[in-house]
């Protein structure tokens, strides 16, 4: 079984996620995601709209993937890629080359980002916004999860 190992924060879920996502199952039998913790995340100077808890469900719901897991610090990438017997680490290209010292384990990839859409840009837009209309679209989204959560219930 070939399994695929990546990671990343993946807030606010979009169709560039998915895109990715789907391209990296397509390199394995089972894909397997290292979330960024929003402490980890602060760690680095980022701060996610949806908690650490709310982006693993949204990722556990996504048929591409086969397992997430807490991504704590950036050191842990050597073990997990041999606790879940990963045979090819792979990112977006956002990052080429900063894993080939992983090489040694497995085989490292980096694929091409979705053209147009970011989860940077969709925040650049958002903090355009005014809080009443903030208000309303962290609402919707919640409520959008919710629904999700219903939806895998049944």
């Amino acid at each position: 079984m070939k399994v695929v190992i990546t990671y990343g924060t993946f807030d606010l879920f979009h169709v560039g996620h998915i895109r990715l996502l789907k391209r990296l199952r397509a390199l394995g039998d089972e894909l397997v995601v290292g979330i960024s913790t929003d402490e980890f995340n602060l760690s680095k100077g980022k701060q996610s709209f949806f908690s650490y808890e709310e982006r693993a469900e949204i990722l556990e719901s996504c048929k591409y993937v086969s397992k997430v897991f807490p991504e704590n610090n950036w050191q842990q990438k050597r073990d997990d890629i041999k606790k879940n017997e990963a045979s090819i680490f792979a990112m977006g290209d956002d990052w080429a080359g900063e894993f080939d010292d992983l090489e040694d384990l497995c085989q490292v990839i980096y694929l091409p980002r979705t053209e147009g859409i970011s989860t940077t840009d969709i925040k650049s837009t958002f903090s355009k916004l005014d809080a009443d209309e903030l208000d309303k679209i962290e609402s919707s989204l919640h409520d959008v999860i919710t629904l999700v959560k219903s939806l895998s219930l049944s």
